[in-house]
C-alpha cells in the first residue's frame, strides 16, 4: 500500500470536501443577500447552522425501523461482532457499533448514529454473499463514515439546502406579489436576482451530491487504512455491482435497472471507486487483518431470506 498516493486522495478529498461546503455556504448567502442585503445574509448562515444544532436528527432507531432491522446478537454471528470490535478499536472510536440484520436479499450495508452512539446495519444478502474478507473491506467502509464523522457532515449540508430552499420560496412568493408594481416599472430587479432565486436550491442540492460522493471515495480510503487490504473491499464492490447490474439484481431491485447520470449519484462510479482502491494495493502477503476468502459462519437462528425485496416507504428497495 503506499502511503504516499493514500495520503493525497485524503488530503485531494478533504479539500474537495471543504470547497463544496464553501460553495454551499456562498450559494446560501448570495441569496439571503439579495433577499435582504448584509443582514439577510449573515442571519441565513446563522439560521442553517441553528437549525442543524438544534432540531433533532433522524434517529436510528427511526431508520432501522424502516428497514425492519433487529439487531444483531454476537452468537449469531461471533465472528462478525469480533471482526467489527478490532476495525473499532483501529479507528479509535469510544465504543464498538452496534450491528443490526436487515432480512432481505439485497447486499447492503449502512451506518446511523454518532462516533460514540453508532449503528451499522447488514443485510443477509451481504453476510451470506460476501466473504470474510469482502466483508472486513465493507465494514471499515461503514466504521469510517463513523470515525470521520460523515453522517454530521452530511446533515449539516442537508440543512444548508432545506434553508436554500426555504429562502427560494420565500423570495419568489415575494417576487410573485410585487409582480404588478414590476410589470409597470415601479420596482426594478435584476435578472441575476432572479436567476439566483430560481436556481440557488439545484445548484446546492448538487453540491451536496457532490459531497456525498467525495465522503464515499474517503470512506474507502479510511477501510484501506483500517484493514490494509484495499483488494477486499474492491472485490465486495465488484460483488455488489454484478448483482445490480446482472439478471438477479434486475429481479431483486427492479427500481435500479437504468443508470443515473453522474452529477446526480450519491455514490461514485463503482468502476471509479475499484481503480482508486487497486491503485493502493499492498505487495502480495497477507493482508494486515489477515482474513481468509471463507464465507461467514451464521447461526442457524438466521434463516436465509427467500422472499424478493419490495419498495418500502422512502424508495427503499429490501
Amino acid at each position: 500500500m503506499n502511503p504516499e498516493i493514500l495520503l493525497r486522495h485524503k488530503l485531494m478529498n478533504w479539500l474537495q470536501s471543504l470547497l463544496m461546503l464553501a460553495g454551499m455556504t456562498a450559494v446560501l448567502a448570495l441569496l439571503g443577500w439579495f433577499l435582504g442585503g448584509v443582514e439577510l445574509m449573515v442571519w441565513s448562515i446563522f439560521l442553517a447552522m441553528g437549525l442543524f444544532l438544534l432540531t433533532p436528527h433522524i434517529s436510528p432507531r427511526m431508520v432501522l425501523r424502516l428497514y425492519g432491522a433487529r439487531p444483531l446478537h454476537p452468537v449469531e454471528a461471533p465472528r462478525l461482532h469480533e471482526l467489527v470490535a478490532e476495525l473499532a478499536r483501529r479507528a479509535n472510536l469510544p465504543r464498538p457499533p452496534r450491528l443490526y440484520y436487515v432480512p432481505s436479499r439485497v447486499m447492503n450495508a449502512f451506518a446511523v448514529g454518532r462516533r460514540d452512539d453508532a449503528v451499522v446495519g447488514v443485510t443477509d444478502g451481504l453476510l451470506r454473499q460476501l466473504n470474510l474478507r469482502e466483508l472486513a473491506g465493507v465494514l471499515a467502509h461503514e466504521i469510517s463514515h463513523i470515525r470521520n464523522n460523515d453522517m454530521w457532515v452530511m446533515g449539516l449540508a442537508d440543512m444548508m439546502s432545506r434553508t436554500a430552499d426555504m429562502l427560494s420560496l420565500f423570495g419568489q412568493l415575494l417576487l410573485f406579489v410585487n409582480l404588478p408594481l414590476l410589470l409597470f416599472g415601479q420596482v426594478r430587479i435584476s435578472w441575476l436576482a432572479i436567476l439566483v432565486l430560481l436556481f440557488a436550491p439545484s445548484l446546492i442540492a448538487l453540491l451536496q451530491l457532490a459531497l456525498s460522493r467525495t465522503r464515499e471515495f474517503d470512506a474507502d480510503l479510511g477501510a484501506v487504512t483500517l484493514t490494509g487490504d484495499p483488494e477486499g473491499l474492491a472485490s465486495a464492490l465488484s460483488r455488489l455491482e454484478r448483482q445490480q447490474r446482472g439478471w438477479l439484481g434486475r429481479i431483486l431491485l427492479p427500481g435500479r435497472r437504468e443508470p443515473e447520470p453522474s452529477l446526480l449519484r450519491t455514490h461514485p462510479a463503482t468502476e471509479e471507486r475499484i481503480a482508486r482502491l487497486r491503485a493502493l494495493r499492498r505487495p502480495p502477503d497477507t493482508p494486515h487483518l489477515a482474513l481468509p476468502p471463507h464465507p461467514l459462519s451464521l447461526s442457524d437462528s438466521l434463516p436465509r431470506v427467500q422472499r424478493l425485496p419490495r419498495r418500502r416507504p422512502g424508495g427503499l428497495w429490501h
